[in-house]
């Protein structure tokens, strides 16, 4: 009852706005003690070591955690522990800060469960990120996810892409490759297998130069043919990278019936759900499982994320269910893989 009442206010409000006042929320409450005490109560139930992960050398907690977009410059990632994520990514972040595409640029497509995009990695830049990061003291991993700045052009992304990986090396456990938003002007151009293997060894090759190499992951477009797919898995095992995050947002507007329809952007929630699903089938099958996979996109109830689980994904990642259906996810999935193995 409590969260229909804080939704139904939240929806009324400018959806970016409506974000930004969540932040002063989940913050704010996750301080207050009783609501401390019920946090503790639901640790419980996701300490249980049943729901354990080891991926990628890595021991995530349980399997559910937050997708990048929603805490780009770090802020909050600390109360999202504290909400019961095993892990969090930060970003989009860039070398430099941006503002990001113009206002309007996000909107909530209520009757459907999804939303649009098209933020344009607006953040303070990726020394503002690693300076909170230093002040972590949550246990959760933190991942983080990198981009390019908007002027750079794609024959100098490279530089980028390492700027903000070496910055973040020590303040993050893995990273994110991002080059599938459909947000950043020929961005996606960067998914072709030359450039796209190249930018991957740059990045190989600066890790290795560590005495503890992070885990690198490449995230991917849904609106990849099956034809692309089998590159992706190709450069994976070319670049010997750790693994895949399947999927970013959709270009598709397929069975959309909102006049929103028509905004440019990115589509994320339910439209997504079994789009994401295919492709994360796809490259388990196709992959033989040589790699890992974190499934994302379209996860609304614990059933989505159990058959993106069953489908290949070894971790799951909410953003748009996080949105709507809030904080109570993470542990209705987690009861749900609990009950299976009760079974």
């Amino acid at each position: 009852m409590i969260k229909k009442i804080i939704q139904k206010l939240l929806f009324k409000l400018d959806p970016e706005c409506s974000h930004h006042l969540s932040f002063w929320g989940i913050r704010a409450l996750t301080a207050l003690p009783f609501v401390k005490n019920r946090l503790i109560d639901r640790e419980k139930i996701l300490e249980d070591p049943r729901l354990q992960r080891e991926v990628f050398g890595l021991t995530f907690r349980h399997p559910v955690g937050l997708a990048a977009g929603f805490d780009k410059d770090a802020k909050l990632y600390q109360a999202l522990g504290d909400l019961g994520f095993s892990f969090v990514e930060i970003g989009t972040v860039t070398p430099k800060g941006q503002p990001g595409n113009p206002k309007k640029r996000l909107f909530r497509l209520v009757d459907e469960s999804a939303i649009i995009n098209r933020m344009g990695f607006n953040n303070e830049g990726v020394d503002a990120a690693r300076l909170r990061l230093l002040k972590r003291q949550h246990r959760l991993i933190i991942g983080g996810n990198i981009g390019k700045n908007k002027e750079t052009p794609n024959e100098q992304a490279v530089d980028d892409y390492l700027t903000c990986f070496h910055t973040l090396f020590d303040v993050v456990d893995y990273f994110v490759v991002n080059v599938s938003s459909p947000n950043t002007p020929n961005l996606r151009a960067l998914q072709e297998k030359a450039p796209l293997l190249a930018l991957l060894q740059a990045l190989q090759n600066a890790n290795q130069k560590y005495q503890n190499p992070k885990p690198i992951l490449l995230k991917i477009a849904p609106d990849l043919s099956n034809e692309q797919l089998q590159e992706i898995v190709e450069i994976v095992d070319e670049s010997n990278i750790a693994g895949i995050i399947a999927t970013n947002t959709t270009i598709s507007r397929e069975g959309i019936q909102s006049p929103l329809k028509a905004e440019a952007g990115g589509v994320s929630g339910a439209p997504l759900t079994e789009r994401s699903l295919a492709v994360i089938r796809f490259l388990a099958k196709e992959s033989q499982g040589r790699f890992p996979i974190i499934g994302v996109g379209g996860i609304m109830t614990a059933q989505d994320a159990l058959d993106k689980l069953d489908a290949g994904a070894s971790l799951v990642q909410l953003y748009s269910g996080f949105i709507y259906e809030g904080p109570q996810l993470i542990i209705d999935i987690n009861r749900a893989l609990l009950a299976r193995l009760e079974n």
